[in-house]
């Protein structure tokens, strides 16, 4: 059992997601419109004390090269803020093109993503957050097999 965030964080909103108390299937939950960081957190603080969240899962904007760039920057630095003020650890996920897939998500399902902001960073942050709980189920995966590898018959 396990309740993770995954947080897109932008400078205007925040998109929220969350995960099955068996930490296999990421779905957005909500979108935070940023105020000032004392009622952000105080949101953020709401949603993690419902969903009892252990841990939060972040994008991080890496460039198309993959190095950190100042948004890249910028974004973890909010995100320790955050993870301090919720008294929660903070790991990353590298969210190249997320919102990118999003918008495609929402115009397979026939809406405008520029009309629906909020939809995109909710679905850009399941996003985040589903590629963290699938990198998280490989590795236990494997580590189940190193530690007990099969049988040979």
């Amino acid at each position: 059992m396990i309740s993770v965030l995954g947080l897109d964080l932008g400078r205007k909103r925040i998109g929220v997601a969350g995960c099955d108390r068996l930490g296999q299937l990421a779905m957005g939950l909500t979108t935070i419109q940023r105020r000032n960081f004392a009622k952000d957190v105080e949101e953020l603080r709401q949603i993690c004390q419902a969903r009892q969240v252990e841990r939060l899962v972040v994008g991080l904007p890496y460039t198309l090269n993959g190095e950190l760039g100042s948004q890249a920057r910028q974004v973890q630095h909010l995100a320790e803020k955050i993870g301090a003020a919720l008294n929660l650890p903070v790991e990353y996920v590298d969210e190249r093109l997320t919102s990118f897939q999003a918008e495609e998500i929402l115009k397979q399902r026939g809406r405008s993503p520029r009309h629906h902001k909020e939809l995109v960073d909710q679905i850009a942050a399941a996003l985040i957050l589903q590629q963290w709980l699938d990198a998280r189920s490989q590795a236990l995966k494997a580590t189940s097999a190193a530690v007990d590898p099969p049988s040979k018959a």
